[in-house]
């Protein structure tokens, strides 16, 4: 039995290593929802993270802010955000916002820009800002 008990008590405590490793882990990593995820949730005071593009004619400034669609090609939610928007938001970039649902609109407060890592001087000098964007169906590289 004394044996047994050599291999128990380690075993044990990795394990107990590996599901406090589990359990911080899933705790500090931020999910952001789509649209049509978040069609489907409850309204609620809850914090979440709404990601997608912009629909292109649908950016009015307000007085508190900006208020735009966003869009995964297949629902659309109308977002107030309160606050300056960030330097790069434009129609047609992709965003993530944090803010609460109340089943009609969200309510953002904070607002992350993405963009790729390539920085064309020549470009931003000019005054063009545009942004392509290609949705990932209309790339015909990885389609047989």
């Amino acid at each position: 039995m004394k044996r047994y008990w050599k291999f128990i008590v380690p075993a044990a405590i990795v394990v107990v290593v590996l599901v406090a490793l589990v359990v911080s882990l899933n705790s500090s990593l931020v999910y952001f929802n789509t649209p049509t995820e978040l069609a489907d949730l409850d309204p609620g005071d809850a914090r979440l993270r709404l990601g997608g593009q912009v629909v292109a004619g649908t950016v009015t400034d307000t007085t508190a802010g900006v208020t735009f669609e966003v869009t995964d090609g297949r629902e659309a939610v109308v977002v107030i955000h309160t606050g300056a928007p960030q330097q790069l938001f434009q129609e047609g970039v992709g965003v993530v916002v944090e803010g609460t649902w109340n089943g009609h609109e969200f309510h953002s407060d904070t607002m992350l820009i993405k963009h790729d890592e390539n920085y064309d001087s020549e470009k931003y000098e000019s005054g063009d800002t545009s942004y392509e964007v290609q949705h990932p169906s209309e790339d015909e590289s990885d389609q047989a």
